[in-house]
């Protein structure tokens, strides 16, 4: 009996040690889909770095990983829009207090196909296309073929700017195609010749055309000197002020000469 005693205790010893061992250097991440290739090129040198540490990364949307922030399954929550009021309330009444970090700049870029011929839009004109009331690409300018209007989910921090410096609040048209990702949108886009879409910066590649905004490029240089009228810092969000692991990789994410080496690496622009 007294030895039966003794290995139940040694294992339960033995299982505390395990779970402790699992929960050590582990570090969960949701959130954007913006500033997901920023978090995992930042978390892929810092894993490297930091070999006791694991990193597990998820996108969603801003919305979701604020969410998964204020409900307590993650410990950093990525995010292209600033936290809400109604966000903070539900976080402090569920214990937790998030607290920001800038860790990039970005803009916000409308592509279409690139055999299009159009260059550029004004706000004005893409807010009339994201409302309905330009249905072809020829009152544009462009040719005689349908728009198809693509555009993100509402749990998308990327849908929110678009709103707010785009539609100035008023709705996308219930015809807009809604798609979950920047990376769904560069999909669409570049397999359908009609279609436009707006992506973060980081997600620009040469399977759709970015086009100029009020005649200004989406550039590094547009972004940070505030004439491209389409841009956005990005954040990460803690549950209350870091410590451990969450502090040690957030400092590396905004220290000029580690983490945010590797924003521009990912396509974006860093804070310095």
């Amino acid at each position: 009996m007294k030895l039966k005693t003794c290995w139940i205790l040694s294992l339960a010893a033995a299982l505390c040690l395990t779970a402790n061992m699992v929960l050590a250097g582990t570090l969960v991440i949701k959130g954007s889909t913006t500033v997901l290739p920023i978090a995992q090129k930042v978390a892929e040198i810092y894993m490297k770095q930091h070999p006791d540490v694991k990193i597990s990364i998820s996108g969603g949307g801003s919305g979701n990983g604020i969410k998964a922030l204020i409900d307590g399954s993650t410990d950093i929550a990525d995010s292209s829009r600033f936290i809400k009021p109604k966000e903070v309330k539900l976080a402090v009444e569920n214990g937790e207090y998030p607290v920001p970090f800038a860790v990039a700049y970005d803009c916000i870029v409308p592509v279409v196909h690139p055999s299009n011929s159009v260059m550029n839009f004004t706000l004005a004109q893409l807010k009339a296309i994201y409302k309905g009331e330009v249905k072809n690409w020829k009152e544009m300018g462009g040719p005689d073929r349908p728009i198809v209007v693509i555009s993100r989910d509402t749990s998308s921090g990327t849908y929110e700017v678009w709103s707010k410096k785009v539609m100035n609040k008023e709705r996308v048209f219930p015809g807009a195609l809604l798609q979950a990702s920047n990376g769904a949108i560069v999909q669409a886009v570049s397999k359908n010749k009609n279609a436009i879409g707006y992506i973060g910066f980081g997600y620009m590649d040469k399977s759709v055309k970015a086009l100029m905004v009020d005649e200004v490029v989406g550039s590094e240089e547009t972004t940070l000197n505030g004439t491209y009228p389409i841009s956005r810092p990005l954040y990460m969000f803690t549950r209350g002020w870091p410590k451990g692991d969450t502090l040690k990789f957030i400092n590396f994410v905004v220290h000029p000469q580690k983490g945010q080496k590797y924003v521009s690496e990912a396509g974006y622009v860093p804070l310095y």
